[in-house]
């Protein structure tokens, strides 16, 4: 029989919380590490893989398939998402995690279109709708996860592990983009060098893999569960019906990823076309700035528990982004190293702030039994048409010799979202409440069923 603390994970729960939390963050960090090394190292195969008359030309052929994985996922956000409200949390994050460790490998073995021709970019193709549909349903699962797993008065922290895996996985990936462009010649770099990031995202991809296996289900779902039954497609027509403007919220949360994605995977791109520094020290550079983007984010995220997540952190970081971007990025004009660290870590430092709170937010603001449609919906979507375009529209202004609009296009978009943060409702400061969400009463029913429950009785309920 399981007492109240086990089924909700109040601040005496379990240290089998933490060790779950930890796997679904180490996991997290292999999903984003393979994510992420496809854009930062698009400049580097594109004529391999996508060769034509101009290296621009290949660069935006490459940038347009990393788009089609943006495509997919919200398709996968909307289909799978509800699945997990139904069949649980852990189930989809361990399919996640082997799609795109498949998607690394294809990558990373396919051989070049000089040795197959066009079976390359096809493959390449076939790869990101794979890493797509892993990634539409990865984030808003390991949200819940690990959010649901957390004791009461550390929600904040331990959702914001999400995004400090997925930075610690930007910065993982920048330094192995980095290390390989350094460590070999153009020649050997263009031939096999950038492969051997993606070989071993796919290595680890089968670590993260045994990690989540292993990994427990979430007190919480296991509590909804008993209570509701409802199919996928049901679950996700009550989000629809009963959720409108959680979903809005929820998407302006997310939005702001189109500044993400463009220092992740385009600003050392950026910074090559438009000034000509060496591909390997703005590469360097963004590792430093990463660095604070993987420390601010936990220490926001603590911070919130105390202090209350909306008045302070999505509101000043938005504020942050909309005051520096279109400084930051004309400062780039300058010369020398030290000017590309500041810029990359003025736009990581505000970047974080953002980050730390928005995945625990998004997680209150939905009851359990829609919690991963919820945010899979909203996020899944905006991130399709802000983050996986972010690359390509980036790329298109500088082509048209319009750099700064790059700046301008964040800005904008931004200054939307920091409107709709003005309606959030105050999460961060609820104390032990049994629920993730502010009113739950599914997971107490289903808390007062697991308790109350014989484990026999339990365990024939929930296949029923």
């Amino acid at each position: 029989m399981k007492t109240s603390s086990e089924v909700l994970g109040s601040p005496k729960a379990p240290d089998r919380s933490f060790r779950n939390v930890v796997a679904g963050t180490i996991g997290h960090f292999v999903e984003w590490y393979d994510w992420y090394i496809y854009g930062l190292l698009a400049a580097v195969f594109s004529s391999q893989i996508f060769p034509s008359d101009s290296p621009f030309a290949s660069l935006v052929a490459a940038l347009l398939t990393y788009a089609v994985g943006f495509f997919v996922r919200p398709l996968s956000g909307i289909i799978i998402s509800p699945l997990a409200d139904r069949f649980g949390r852990k189930l989809i994050l361990t399919l996640s995690v082997s799609g795109m460790a498949l998607g690394s490998l294809i990558i990373g073995l396919t051989p070049s279109f000089a040795t197959i021709g066009y079976a390359a970019p096809a493959l390449f193709l076939v790869a990101r709708i794979i890493q797509g549909i892993s990634a539409g349903s990865e984030g808003q699962s390991a949200i819940a996860f690990m959010v649901e797993h957390a004791p009461a008065n550390r929600r904040g922290l331990f959702g914001s592990f999400t995004n400090m895996a997925s930075g610690l996985a930007t910065l993982v990936a920048t330094g192995a983009a980095a290390m390989v462009t350094s460590a070999f010649t153009p020649a050997d770099l263009a031939a096999f060098g950038w492969r051997i990031p993606f070989v071993v995202g796919g290595i680890l991809g089968v670590v993260g893999l045994i990690l989540r296996a292993r990994a427990e289900e979430t007190p919480e779902f296991e509590a909804t569960a008993l209570v509701d039954q409802k199919s996928a497609p049901a679950r996700l027509m009550d989000l629809l019906r009963e959720h409108p403007k959680a979903l809005l919220q929820a998407a302006a949360l997310s939005a702001p990823a189109v500044a993400y994605y463009t220092w992740a995977t385009f600003l050392p791109t950026y910074a090559k076309l438009t000034t000509g520094r060496d591909l390997a020290s703005t590469l360097a550079g963004s590792v430093i700035g990463l660095a604070l983007l993987v420390i601010i984010v936990p220490t926001c995220g603590a911070l919130s528990d105390r202090l209350g997540r909306r008045k302070i952190f999505p509101i000043i970081g938005a504020i942050g982004m909309i005051v520096l971007f279109y400084p930051m990025l004309l400062l780039l004009n300058q010369p020398g190293f030290g000017v590309y660290v500041l810029v990359s870590a003025s736009g990581w430092v505000v970047l974080g702030i953002w980050q730390s709170v928005y995945p625990t937010i998004q997680a209150e603001l939905f009851p359990a039994a829609v919690r991963v449609s919820g945010i899979g919906f909203a996020h899944q979507i905006v991130i399709a048409v802000f983050g996986g375009t972010a690359p390509l529209i980036a790329a298109a202004f500088v082509g048209a010799g319009q750099p700064m609009l790059v700046a301008v296009y964040m800005t904008v978009i931004v200054t939307l979202c920091l409107i709709v943060y003005t309606t959030l409702p105050e999460t961060g400061n609820r104390g032990d409440r049994a629920t993730v969400a502010l009113a739950d009463p599914e997971v107490l029913e289903g808390e007062h069923l697991l308790v109350s429950t014989p484990s026999g009785t339990e365990e024939t309920k929930r296949s029923q």
